[in-house]
Parts: structure tokens; sequence; C-alpha cells
């Protein structure tokens, strides 16, 4: 059913570049997904994610570069194997289960090398996995948003398939189901043992479900790592915003560091650069004035709050700096973990956790990332 074992670099894409007329898609893109593994392309609209995902389907002519599943090249300037003959799975935005077909035969579509009776059981075997067996013998117009997401994944995972690539696989599902149905998912994915490629425009989606994550830009990988070091350890400041709203602050580098209300940052960049200065929400941490005291690793400030939002598992608090850092207007936003009784008027002591503000060049300096 399966064909034979990948070694650990189950798909590479090497020196990948590739344009529609004037539009350069990507430019000299390479990665690897390994074996086992949930690798999640994210990034802007048109950063060349669905392209880069559609090459190592077979769904465009290469242009330029390789694609290998395992050892063998399945696509380059002068090969291009058919998506069918790739062994891989995919699911797609919109689905694409057959209308006229039943779930167990929308299914059982790609298992055309076993005999019936083993085609019937791992179908069956797979709706028992995603918890849509009753569902088995209904048309794809009988069912839920969250149903037809649910037969997709089962019909691309039924001939246990060493890749998987899934392209917004969640997106047209409201959050409740959306947040069950990628559980359900990465589960099976794991259980498969499949090296799976991932695209989304959705930043805690990736964390979610990626070992790893390679976020784009403009047709070129920014960064590519583990999610915790894409969030604490970004490369660029736009990597740092892309996964999370950002307060920002300018300065000039001055022996060695860079002067912020919460006390002088650190930096390596040289003497005079303009830098912006990104502090995440979550960084910013709140107690009645003036509890707390300045320590080595943490810098307090004092605060005005303008407002309190709760936003369910958090409350988003708008801060107002301009008293007490001398600028003439300084709004910044904390982020904290619960409910909290701050109101408008309040005065609070604001403590910096450094480890979640970041100083790049201005010139690196990037507006928030449009995700989608």
């Amino acid at each position: 059913m399966a064909p034979e074992s990948l070694p650990d670099d189950a798909l590479t894409l090497e020196a990948v570049s590739h344009g529609f007329g004037a539009v350069r898609a990507l430019d000299d893109v390479s990665l690897t997904v390994r074996t086992g593994e949930v690798l999640c392309l994210v990034g802007p609209s048109g950063c060349g994610k669905t392209t880069l995902l559609r090459l190592a389907a077979g769904l465009e002519a290469i242009q330029k570069g390789r694609v290998h599943i395992g050892s063998r090249v399945v696509a380059c300037a002068d090969l291009d194997i058919a998506p069918e003959r790739r062994g891989v799975g995919m699911v797609f935005q919109d689905y694409a289960l057959f209308p006229h077909l039943t779930v167990t035969e929308n299914v059982i579509f790609g298992l055309h090398r076993l005999a019936f009776a083993e085609r019937r059981a791992r179908a069956r075997e797979v709706l028992v996995q995603f918890g849509i067996a009753e569902l088995a013998d209904a048309y794809p117009h009988m069912l839920s948003g969250g149903e037809q997401q649910r037969v997709a994944l089962a019909r691309a995972l039924a001939p246990k398939p060493h890749i998987v690539l899934l392209d917004e696989p969640f997106s047209g599902l409201d959050s409740r189901l959306r947040d069950r149905v990628r559980d359900e998912t990465l589960h099976a994915l794991k259980a498969s043992g499949a090296a799976t490629l991932m695209v989304t425009h959705d930043p805690e989606e990736a964390m979610f479900m990626a070992d790893r994550i390679a976020l784009m830009r403009a047709g070129r990988i920014e960064q590519i790592g583990r999610p915790v070091a894409l969030y604490f350890q970004p490369a660029t400041a736009f990597a740092a915003a892309f996964f999370s709203d950002m307060n920002r602050l300018e300065g000039v580098v001055r022996d060695g560091r860079v002067s912020t209300p919460f006390g002088a940052l650190e930096t390596r960049l040289a003497e005079g650069t303009p830098v912006e200065v990104l502090i995440r929400p979550e960084a910013l941490h709140l107690a009645w004035a003036p509890e707390e005291e300045q320590t080595e690793k943490h810098y307090r400030t004092v605060a005005r709050v303008l407002a309190a939002r709760l936003l369910g598992r958090s409350t988003l608090i708008h801060l107002d700096l301009s008293q007490h850092s001398g600028a003439a207007h300084l709004h910044l936003h904390s982020r904290v973990p619960k409910h909290v009784a701050f109101g408008e008027g309040d005065e609070v002591a604001v403590t910096l956790d450094v480890s979640q503000a970041f100083v790049f060049a201005r010139s690196d300096a990037a507006t928030d990332p449009v995700r989608g």
C-alpha cells in the first residue's frame, strides 16, 4: 500500500525559483522536511508559500531547482513526475471531495492497489480515527464544513503516504471547530509517521502544529527553526512582529546600549545606529505602583492605565507612559494572562522582561506583517 521507506529527509526542495510573468514568487528557496515531522510554511499573502507547496505536489511545473522525495528526484528543469506518482497525500482549502461518491467511496478512491475488502476496512479505520464512521454512507453535500474537512484528511491519510501536503486545511472552519479538528489532525499525522508540509496564514496555528516553522517573505525564507526559537530568538524585526503584536520604540545606540523608559538595553549594533525596539505586550508586567524594585534583569517604570479589556484568557491593558518617560505621547500595551483589577486612571508599576524585548537596526525594521 505504501512505497518503500524513505530516508530521514523525506522531502527536499533545493534552490527553487519560480515566477509568474514579471512576478517572482520564489527566489532560491531550499528546505527539507524530515520523516515524522510537521513543518509549517507561514508568511503574508503573496509570499510564495502556496506556490512552494504546489511545486512539491507536482501541480506546477518547476522552472528552476529540484524537488526530491527521499533520494529520488521528482522535479527539475527536464523532469516532472505527475502528482499521482509522487506518493503524497494532499488536502487543499476546498477539500476537493467527489460529490457523486459517498464518504467511504471518497476515502477508498486512492486505495486501488488493495483488494476491495481491504479497501473498505482501511476506509473504516480512518473514518473511526477521525470520529466520522457514522457518515460512511453520506454524500459530501450532506456534510458540514468540519465533516467535509475530516473526510478530506481521512482520504489523504488512508493510503499511508510518507508525505502529506496541507494547504490552509482549517481556514474554512469556525474557531471552536478549528481547534478540535486541528488537534485531531496533529495526532493523526504524528501517528502516521508521515513527513508533513503545511501552509497556514495563522501564526498561532503554526505554533500549535509545527515541529519547525519556515517563515516566508517576498519569495524567500526569512527564518526557519523550532517555534520557540522563532518566538524568542527572531532573526529580524519582521520575524519578531509576525508572531504577535508589538510595542515599538525608537532610539540610537550609545556605548553598546539603547535607552528606553524601562532602562538601557544592551545591543551589539554599531555605535550611532538608529534602532527600533520591539517589545511584546506580555513582556510588560504590571503591579500596583510602586510595589516592585528594579533588578538586574528587569527594569521598572510607572504608567497610567488608559483602559483594560478582558479578552477571555488574557486582559489587554492600554498604558500611557508620557508623564514618566518625557515623551509627548507614549501609548503601550500590556497583556496579562488573567483578569486584573486595574482600571482607567490607575497608576501601575511596569516591569520589562528583557527576554522579550528585541533591538533591530531601523533599516531592518518592518511594519506589522500583513498575514494571510
